[in-house]
């Protein structure tokens, strides 16, 4: 079969397919247009989910007659001065995303530059270019998207319902306003306002924390902590969440390269990493991480959508990440979600009985069903006097077995978490603070304390090592066994000794003592391997070893049940002052939670 060259036509639409696989990708390419035209307010519109539409306005430098004809062009860009692809500094440069949406719809772009007194308007159907003529717009530009995919018709039958499309679309919407907070954005479904993001004031850290919550809601701004680090040229900043906010899935972590929103295995892989022992499998962090580096250290042009990055050191990068979020955790592992105690204030209301009694005027309390059958009156002879009633059952009143040797009330409580007043079912402690009131989980607040002390054990010398009475015998690729012996040093260092046995196999001559016989030593290898493959780091090991040590802190915690004496109680409230990330247990789950003076009063009806 001879070889041809292709015609425009198909050439633009094998351009689309690889571009624009569905309405989302089309925004997100014109969205950065509009930001890399400087625009500062951006509106998007939307019908089924821009399945029939996509509008986009946006208040940019708009283009001349001249631009706005080349601007269709296949590989004509205005983002590349110096036809460097490793220098870029700005979010589009293909020069393909215009002609491969015209190829596969109707487009329509009206546009006006500052410096014209005309404005200008061009249309492409189905890959066919009609005329530009003048028209009326306003400084900036406008682009109509409508029946995307019409020219061909087998893509369509790959599209989501509307909703889906839509909530693709919203996803792009927020992690590019995400990245620009002093840019307005605004999107509209099927005529109706679903997002309406003004533009932020302040400096940007100052702009970030608001478009944050703005976005990802108020719990987050209230209970994340800000990341500011620099090492080398290369700047991570944004926000993290504490770990007793976490959700069930990583979708809510957001990162930015250079301004770029990606979505990178390795850099979600430090997250995991950083957050190990603070959280439980299965959960995952709210993040919001931004790095800033020079256009040299990072290629941004491995991907069609841009979707994914690869940076120069690898390596340097993670450990910048890591490092920055495990010190964000410990200045931060002491306090815990402020929305648990708004959780259970919340609670409190809802569990209110509207048959409690309530009191009228003078009158003594009655119930509320006697006050709306005016029978308040009547209700008087089935209440004694209170200063009687007092008198009458005072002497009755024993100390509870569980207040014994409590301090007294006068002493001192300001401490953090104050002072143990009671036990309450054997399990929850309860504190007066100087603030109000602290209720800690015994056993989750000392399954903490001794983590960390297994812990501290295990990174201040080398992990006990075991030898095995007859050394495994695992098979490995050559690669896989240079990848070990790279990381042989750290595999020692937490009691795991492996040596080269043949050409394609390896012996692994002992484990880690606190791991036990029970353990699956090829699984576990093999697991090392492809995190050493996948990260250039051998994680794997040192997690399984948290793993054992947080289930061990577990069974050597003081247990739910028992009951406590005062000086244990303030023993352990002192403990977890002075403990690293006592906030949360190892599981993620909160250690206490603080119920302020203010809000008990509003909930008696004294404020």
């Amino acid at each position: 079969m001879r070889i041809r060259h292709l015609p425009d036509y198909l050439v633009n639409q094998i351009a689309a397919g690889e571009v624009i696989e569905r309405p989302s990708a089309a925004v997100k390419e014109l969205v950065e247009n509009a930001i890399d035209a400087g625009a500062t307010q951006i509106d998007v519109d939307l019908r089924d989910g821009g399945k029939s539409l996509i509008l986009i306005r946006d208040n940019g430098c708009g283009m001349s007659a001249e631009e706005l004809k080349a601007a269709v062009m296949r590989h004509a860009t205005s983002k590349l001065p110096d036809d460097d692809l490793v220098n870029i500094h700005h979010l589009g440069f293909r020069g393909e995303a215009l002609p491969s949406i015209g190829s596969v719809s109707r487009l329509n772009i009206k546009s006006k530059s500052r410096d014209n007194d005309s404005a200008w308007e061009i249309s492409i159907f189905g890959g066919k270019e009609q005329n530009s003529s003048p028209t009326a717009h306003d400084n900036g530009t406008t682009i109509e998207v409508r029946d995307l995919f019409y020219a061909t018709p087998a893509r369509l039958k790959f599209l989501k319902s509307s909703r889906s499309e839509y909530g693709a679309v919203k996803d792009i919407i927020q992690r590019t306003a995400m990245a620009f907070p002093g840019i307005g954005f605004k999107l509209s479904h099927d005529g109706a306002v679903k997002l309406n993001l003004l533009p932020e004031q302040g400096n940007l850290l100052d702009q970030r924390q608001e478009r944050l919550s703005a976005i990802l809601g108020k719990d987050f701004g209230e209970n994340s902590f800000s990341i500011l680090a620099e090492r080398d040229g290369i700047k991570l900043s944004g926000y993290s969440s504490l770990p007793t906010l976490n959700r069930a899935t990583n979708q809510y972590q957001y990162l930015f390269v250079n301004g770029r929103p990606v979505k990178d295995r390795m850099l979600l892989g430090c997250v995991r990493a950083a957050y190990m022992d603070v959280l439980h499998y299965g959960r995952h962090p709210l993040t919001a991480l931004y790095i800033d580096l020079s256009p040299e250290m990072v290629d941004v042009n491995v991907h069609p959508a841009k979707s994914e990055v690869r940076f120069r050191d690898a390596g340097h990068i993670r450990g910048l990440l890591i490092t920055a979020l495990k010190t964000g955790l410990l200045e931060g592992g002491k306090t815990t979600s402020s929305t648990l105690s708004q959780q259970a204030f919340g609670k409190m209301n809802n569990s209110q009985n509207s048959n409690l009694p309530y009191t009228r005027g003078n009158s003594p309390a009655v119930p509320r069903s006697y006050a709306y059958r005016q029978l308040a009156e009547k209700s008087q002879n089935f209440y004694v006097p209170l200063e009687q009633n007092i008198q009458n059952n005072i002497a009755n009143i024993e100390p509870s077995a569980r207040a014994e040797n409590l301090p007294s009330y006068q002493e001192k409580i300001d401490y953090p978490l104050g002072a143990a007043r009671a036990q309450i079912h054997e399990n929850y402690i309860i504190a007066q603070s100087e603030e109000g009131l602290v209720i800690v989980d015994q056993h989750a607040a000392h399954e903490r304390l001794v983590y960390e002390k297994l812990k501290n054990q295990m990174e201040t010398g080398l992990v006990q090592s075991q030898g095995l009475l007859v050394p495994e015998i695992i098979d490995l690729e050559d690669t896989k066994i240079s990848l070990l012996q790279e990381h042989q040093e750290t595999l020692n260092h937490f009691g795991l000794f492996i040596e080269a046995f043949g050409n394609d196999s390896v012996a692994v001559q002992s484990m880690p003592a606190v791991m036990g016989s029970k353990v699956d030593i090829k699984k576990l290898v093999y697991d090392i391997v492809d995190e050493i493959s996948e990260h250039k780091t051998a994680e794997k090991l040192k997690k399984s070893l948290y793993e054992i040590l947080s289930t061990a802190a577990c069974h050597g915690s003081i247990r739910s049940g028992r009951r406590m004496n005062a000086e244990e109680m303030n023993t352990l409230l002192r403990q977890m002052e002075e403990t690293e990330s006592s906030g949360h247990c190892n599981h993620g789950r909160p250690t206490y939670i603080k119920l302020d003076l203010i809000d008990i009063e509003k909930l008696f009806g004294r404020r």
